[in-house]
């Protein structure tokens, strides 16, 4: 076989491509200019499902051109709608152009931010200096950039895990005769904590579930006696955990409280920012979220209240020796010198985390930054608390509205009342209006229970959107409502 009996992977002809690409840019931009203008989610026609589904094994390639054209068709009109501004569904990111571009770019350089002596190992560098100096932690911190909220947690709960185990657990792992280990958080705390627990060996049974108080924040007294109970049984406390911002309410815990219990008890102090964590940039919203700052960990989405597109979150820890400590696993293919590629950059990250091949996240972030300023990230995370707060109060002063939780950060339960219904009436008339607001294009919450009654929950974290979309999800729940109600 010779070179001119394989086709080429790049581009054949590059001046046909980049006008190929250049019609891509175009008509991407279109798109996101354009979103107002279209459905926030659309159902998926069952002939373009069966397409998407059941297609062969292409062995042969249709060309650049021909693909892009059933990408256009099948796979761009149904996504789930989280760009558009009436996409409150879960906390999900919203993106910009701009930043879309910078993944461009990213891509086009393809480095493998592992380590080595580049430039985008100390872009990253920089950008984790960047997000210890915004959320107050010490210039001894350090920290890796990842997938998500949940990935970032798991990193987190594992240093905790090495710092706390009382043994060398990475020598031992669980399978010796040790007290079990045991870890701290609320009954609201997002379910990444369950499956930490799980693919870290720790079971579902270490994760000690601390009642919520009536405002959804832990109750931190109780935590205090299950700590003092367990350590009188035997068992070994290793971290303690506080939201800031649960995912059901948006509430946050107290953490200077934690912080002080941590301390006391000398545990880990881990904190799960995954939305919450961003108030900091926020001078009106930041007290919410007072005391993450002495947190030994925090783990946070960037594509979240950072209005980036997915996916990238940080971790942070107090010291960046935790993490070396915990991950670091350098075989001899990935020795060190003291010049050349393999000379480190000061930071080899791979030695933080679990991942060797690792994507440029941090481009995005870095240019975001700095073209924007985290200032006006802030003032932008401001305005959705202040949607949020409106919303509410929209739903409070409504008669034919109820708010089922109170929303002192960025999200809003609420749900439709019909006179002489009950809950599991009003149940069924709330999760009909939920997928009508969703099937009709109109607007997409999520839906949810709070203390036994089905909630549509309108989480607030995106940047496009305005009062008005906020007052015409109010005139649709109810709208929607009154005809459900009449043709019962």
């Amino acid at each position: 076989m010779t070179d001119h009996d394989i086709t080429p992977l790049d581009p054949q002809d590059w001046e046909q491509y980049r006008a190929l690409a250049h019609r891509m840019v175009d008509e991407s931009l279109d798109y996101l200019r354009d979103v107002r203008e279209r459905p926030t989610w659309a159902p998926m026609p069952a002939e373009v499902r069966a397409r998407l589904t059941s297609e062969p094994l292409p062995r042969t390639g249709m060309g650049d051109a021909a693909v892009y054209e059933e990408f256009l068709a099948d796979v761009r009109p149904y996504p789930n709608g989280n760009i558009h501004p009436r996409f409150w569904g879960w906390v999900m990111g919203t993106g910009t152009p701009q930043a879309a571009m910078e993944d461009f770019l990213a891509s086009v350089m393809n480095p493998n931010v592992g380590g080595f002596e580049q430039s985008p190992v100390l872009v990253e560098r920089q950008v984790i200096k960047w997000c210890a100096e915004l959320m107050g932690f010490p210039s001894t911190a350090g920290g890796i950039l990842v997938s998500g909220g949940t990935m970032a947690n798991d990193l987190c709960l594992a240093v905790a895990r090495q710092k706390g185990a009382g043994f060398d657990i990475r020598a031992e792992g669980l399978q010796g005769d040790h007290p079990t280990l045991l870890v701290y958080g609320s009954s609201e705390t997002h379910g990444w904590l369950k499956k930490a627990c799980e693919l870290l060996g720790l079971g579902n049974a270490s994760f000690r579930r601390v009642p919520a108080r009536d405002d959804y924040t832990v109750d931190v007294a109780a935590m205090q006696a299950m700590i003092t109970a367990d350590r009188a049984a035997g068992h070994r406390p290793f971290c303690v955990i506080g939201t800031a911002g649960t995912v059901q309410t948006g509430a946050t815990d107290d953490l200077d409280a934690l912080a002080d219990l941590a301390t006391r008890e000398k545990l880990w102090f881990h904190v799960d920012g995954a939305f919450g964590a961003m108030a900091a940039l926020s001078p009106e919203v930041a007290p919410q979220v007072k005391g993450q700052e002495r947190a030994d960990s925090l783990a946070f989405d960037l594509h979240k209240w950072g209005y980036l597109p997915f996916d990238v979150a940080c971790v942070l820890v107090r010291n960046d020796a935790d993490l070396v400590e915990t991950f670091s696993a350098q075989g001899a293919y990935l020795a060190s010198e003291k010049r050349g590629l393999m000379a480190q950059s000061g930071v080899f990250f791979a030695d933080r985390g679990i991942e060797l091949t690792r994507s440029f996240k941090a481009l995005k972030v870095w240019m975001r930054f700095r073209a924007a300023g985290t200032d006006t990230l802030g003032r932008h995370i401001a305005r959705n608390v202040a949607q949020a707060g409106r919303l509410a109060s929209l739903v409070s002063a409504h008669p034919e509205l109820e708010l089922l939780a109170p929303a002192p950060l960025n999200i809003v339960n609420l749900r439709y009342l019909a006179p002489g219904r009950d809950d599991a009436a009003l149940d069924a008339l709330n999760r009909e209006i939920l997928i009508q607001l969703q099937e009709q294009g109109i607007a997409v919450p999520s839906g949810t229970v709070i203390r036994g009654r089905f909630s549509i929950r309108v989480a607030v974290s995106n940047h496009r959107s305005t009062n008005s979309d906020f007052d015409a999800l109010v005139d649709a729940v109810v709208r929607l409502g009154r005809a459900l109600t009449a043709s019962a």
